[in-house]
């Protein structure tokens, strides 16, 4: 086992703009990492620092990293997330080996002002991760490190529809479109709560659905393996669209989850994804249960993210998560 290193890089992708300011796209990217053991460790939390909302793990502020070469993982946060809220399954793997960098997609992301193509235009996020891997290759701190021909993914939500797009999932909005109206659901009810106004998201998804960038393949050949947890967007493929994701993905989700339920999700991914394996948590576990652990403030002031229901408990179900997740990656990456 190995000290975790933490550390924030401010990344930029240059072919693609910053939908506020014009200039180059920025990638804020959290790296965990095998690091020196005599840089201490110390509490990651998520929040105001005197008053957080979540814990995220313990780790050694930009500590030297070890010598030698590991194994890479690219990390997507849910909609609206951050990087930050999947600390409990990043220094997991870190801790054994692998560095992990978590990209904060721009638009998308509770560390920026909210903004509707974020929520959108979501093939831009495999771009952001492929983007990160090209610099993380090119950083010459990290990228001697980085065992190239051990590249993994691992998302959750829409994150887990980013790590699916990666191994070469077809994505297809007109399809998403068709089972809300086809089921009668306002097409505005596709909004996550995250963003305030709905009826933007599916004025431009309608828009959106009309065009083929969303159709492209965004399948990146250097990523080896998928760990998805709670994926969304399971209703915006068509079968084919699935049957083209080239790499072994593991799914994991809560049987209760009504954010992204798993009969038109998790389950639908798995059936039609030729080398895919589910773990469907039985009970009463939901759709949050995978962000990170919450303080008493944070259950106070978010419940709806912070509060799973009687009888779960979160540190058990990432426990139990982060060990499905290492036993992947090391079948898959050898």
């Amino acid at each position: 086992m190995y000290n975790v290193g933490w550390r924030a890089l401010s990344y930029r992708d240059n072919t693609r703009v910053d939908w506020r300011l014009g200039s180059d796209r920025p990638l804020l990217t959290h790296v965990w990492y095998p690091c020196d053991p005599a840089v201490p460790q110390m509490p990651m939390v998520i929040g105001p620092p005197d008053n957080p909302l979540f814990n995220a793990g313990d780790a050694a502020p930009d500590a030297p990293m070890l010598e030698g070469q590991f194994p890479l993982i690219l990390l997507s946060h849910g909609t609206g997330g951050i990087a930050m809220q999947f600390g409990w399954l990043a220094r997991v793997l870190a801790a054994h080996g692998y560095i992990v960098a978590g990209v904060n997609h721009h638009g998308n992301t509770g560390l920026e002002t909210y903004i509707v193509e974020g929520f959108t235009r979501v093939w831009e996020r495999p771009r952001d991760l492929s983007a990160v891997l090209d610099c993380l290759l090119d950083d010459p701190n990290f990228g001697p490190a980085i065992d190239q021909a051990r590249i993994g993914a691992a998302g959750f939500s829409l994150g887990g529809y980013t790590v699916l797009a990666l191994g070469g999932a077809l994505l297809d909005l007109s399809s998403l479109v068709a089972a809300y109206t086809n089921a009668g659901r306002p097409l505005a009810s596709i909004a996550p709560p995250e963003f305030p106004d709905a009826d933007a998201v599916a004025r431009q998804l309608e828009v959106f659905a009309g065009h083929d960038e969303h159709r492209q393949s965004y399948r990146d050949e250097r990523v080896r393996a998928g760990f998805v947890l709670a994926p969304a967007l399971g209703e915006a493929f068509k079968p084919d669209g699935l049957a083209a994701v080239a790499i072994p993905v593991m799914i994991i989700a809560g049987e209760a989850d009504t954010n992204t339920p798993p009969a038109v999700n998790a389950q639908r991914y798995a059936m039609h994804i030729e080398d895919a394996a589910l773990t469907l948590l039985e009970g009463l576990v939901g759709h949050y249960v995978f962000l990170a652990e919450c303080t008493e403030a944070g259950c106070r002031l978010i419940p709806e993210l912070c509060l799973d229901a009687p009888g779960v408990e979160r540190k058990a179900i990432q426990q139990q998560a982060s060990t499905l997740a290492l036993n992947f990656f090391e079948r898959h990456l050898r």
